[in-house]
């Protein structure tokens, strides 16, 4: 059991928003709740009555009102709230607890001055470019892709889309040519608002030719807008609108399309590693109700709070900070490179805006800690009040470096979902204490269970991790997936009925969770499955090591097969008998002789999504013969070269899976 860091304040249910959630539900529903566990237990058992719960405390606008809460409970196919019409953007643009001139988006980067909208400006920025949209022909159901960054004019471009009941999608200004051709063609969009560049920390990176390159890639096209980011006195191409144009002055009310509950708001992909990404398409009720949930129940955020995560347009994240506002919150948009001038820059940020939540990776928080890095002693951090940590899982370590050097007074809230969802499965809560290691509860509303071998649910024990009741933010479905065949494959294909997700989870007596990987990415040594987190954990402590990849290869014949270590070094070094032996050290006496490599190999760089997540699969696929255009899809690399090392020493390597 790891250690207790943080402990609820006793007056916790008078001051968090989950506080008066439950006494809502005692005055208006009359139920009481002892502890989380028991409202976790009625949120995931009585789905009527707690998602009704959700939609009518937080006072959903609907233009019609639904005729049931769940009309199909079974998964795939869950129905919500039929009947009833609603649009996402009217639910954000409310603002609860906002007046006009309050400021609802802070605006930093590396490009230009920061910017911030008051919400009057903002509801005053989307009601020009929805008339905008509309001057371009846009329609219902129709698709704008926005090839920007994370600055307000893409924010507004989502929410005046949305407006109007089309769809929106979004792909970060770094992803190369192949990465947005491959997700747009699928869908197909009308509009094409992109920039003419970027700063990455002091570099200017021009994209005018891939944007020439992307507009001739998708026949769809009716309309490029460009927004003159990188050198505010550009003129527009051949063919290309300004954005002044799009959001130019008129007379025409701000009006919100109604729509379906489960009418198409975005598309999101996942990291397409393998083939092309799958088109995951979120509607707009179910985005709207889990967003509401999470962002004031877990991440207690309401009217006085900043809230900022670092994350690109590229990311799931990017559409779960940009719901802050339909629960009160400002949110703070950040563009650019997080560790320029130092990795200091992102927590002087969170002090110069008066952020209370900071959200971030744990990788960003682990290469903070190797860093000796203290922030606050290098800003003033007394705002803030929560620190959010996803992308990966964060070790013991990553936790007590965050009492320790930002802040003992703080809610540290490790949270692991997905694309697929746009949320958060397991996370933290204000009601609960933080421990060390471990995410404190399932969310509410989300029937999480760990699954053994044979399909059991476990406790304290390491298992599948499956969704075993519909949650309303479980995709619409996969664009052009008119059958469901790809959703079904994707998702249910293992347990029929029940969502397996892909990762593995340990749920402990508390209802505490340790994510430990992908499943796809297990280390199974003569039975015993092991994750891959904690290895990383251990290696990745050293000093010397600065990232690695593990897989394992597994025997045919059922025997131990091979583990295989990757490591990145520090500047200057070279793996050599030592350091191998200190590695192998470290792992047998952090987790089990089982732990230690059969072959540690150093490598340049450790293969990543655009996204940063580690690609153990590709790695795999490549040491066991598969050629690397077909182990992985190039585009979908932050970097692709780094997959040449391993393909060189599959080629080196015996076929019988001897040792080199």
């Amino acid at each position: 059991m790891g250690d207790m860091l943080w402990a609820p304040p006793a007056d916790v249910r008078e001051r968090s928003r989950i506080g008066g959630y439950l006494r809502w539900l005692r005055e208006h529903r009359g139920l009481d709740f002892a502890d989380y566990d028991a409202l976790w237990r009625w949120s995931t058992t009585d789905l009527d009555g707690f998602w009704r719960s959700i939609w009518d405390h937080f006072e959903v606008i609907a233009h019609t009102p639904p005729t049931a809460t769940l009309a199909e409970r079974g998964m795939p196919g869950a129905r919500w709230f039929p009947g009833a019409t609603l649009n996402y953007a009217e639910n954000v643009l409310r603002m609860p607890g906002r007046v006009d001139d309050d400021p609802v988006v802070i605006a930093h980067g590396q490009t230009r001055p920061p910017v911030t909208l008051t919400a009057g400006e903002l509801r005053a920025q989307v009601r020009r470019v929805s008339a905008g949209l509309r001057r371009l022909g846009v329609t219902a159901g129709d698709r704008v892709a926005a090839y920007a960054p994370n600055i307000p004019e893409t924010y507004v471009l989502l929410l005046a889309t949305a407006s109007l009941g089309a769809v929106f999608s979004s792909c970060a200004p770094e992803f190369g040519t192949r990465s947005v051709t491959d997700r747009w063609q699928q869908i197909e969009p009308t509009v094409l608002v992109a920039v003419d560049g970027y700063r990455y920390g002091d570099k200017p990176v021009d994209r005018r030719a891939e944007v020439a390159a992307i507009r001739a890639a998708l026949p769809s096209l009716r309309h490029t807008v460009s927004i003159p980011y990188l050198d505010p006195q550009a003129t527009p191409q051949d063919g290309e609108l300004g954005w002044a144009e799009l959001a130019a002055p008129t007379d025409e009310p701000l009006t919100f399309t109604p729509v379906p509950f489960d009418h198409p708001l975005y598309v999101l992909y996942s990291s397409g590693t393998t083939g092309l990404p799958k088109p995951i398409v979120h509607g707009h009720g179910g985005i709207l109700l889990e967003h509401l949930k999470m962002l004031a129940l877990h991440h207690d955020l309401g009217p006085a709070d900043r809230f900022f995560w670092f994350t690109t347009t590229g990311w799931m994240m990017w559409n779960f900070l940009v719901s802050g506002p339909a629960v009160g919150a400002t949110i703070v948009l950040f563009d650019g490179n997080p560790g320029h001038p130092d990795l200091g820059g992102m927590w002087r940020l969170a002090a110069e805006t008066g952020t209370t939540y900071f959200g971030t990776s744990a990788p960003f928080l682990l290469a903070c800690r190797k860093a000796g890095l203290v922030p606050r002693e290098i800003a003033d951090l007394s705002a803030l009040r929560g620190v959010g940590s996803t992308g990966a899982p964060l070790p013991a370590e990553g936790f007590h470096w965050v009492y320790e050097t930002v802040g003992d007074h703080l809610q540290l809230q490790s949270l692991s979902g997905g694309t697929d969802v746009c949320t958060g499965f397991v996370g933290g809560v204000p009601l609960l204490p933080v421990y060390a290691g471990e995410i404190a509860c399932r969310a509410l509303g989300a029937k999480v269970e760990a699954r053994s071998a044979d399909g059991t649910p476990v406790i304290g024990e390491l298992g599948e991790l499956v969704i075993t009741e519909p949650m309303p933010s479980m995709p619409v479905g996969f664009w052009n997936d008119r059958d469901g065949v790809r959703y079904a494959e994707a998702y249910f294909d293992v347990y029929p009925g029940v969502w397996r997700h892909g990762d593995w989870i340990t749920i402990n007596e508390r209802g505490g969770c340790v994510i430990t990987g992908r499943s796809d990415a297990t280390l199974n040594r003569g039975g015993v499955r092991l994750g891959t987190a904690e290895f990383y954990s251990v290696v990745e402590g050293l000093d010397e090591v600065l990232d690695s990849v593990v897989v394992h290869l597994e025997d045919d014949e059922g025997g131990a097969g091979e583990l295989l270590l990757f490591v990145v070094l520090a500047e200057g070094l070279t793996l050599d008998d030592a350091m191998r032996a200190t590695i192998c050290r470290e792992l047998r006496t952090a987790l089990s002789p089982r732990h230690v490599p059969d072959e540690i190999h150093q490598v340049r760089s450790v293969p990543r999504t655009l996204s940063a997540k580690k690609l153990e699969v590709p790695v795999k696929k490549i040491l066991t013969g598969t050629p690397v255009d077909q182990a992985a899809a190039k585009g979908a690399l932050a970097n692709p070269e780094s997959l040449t090392a391993f393909a060189a020493l599959a080629q080196r390597r015996p076929p019988t899976g001897t040792p080199v």
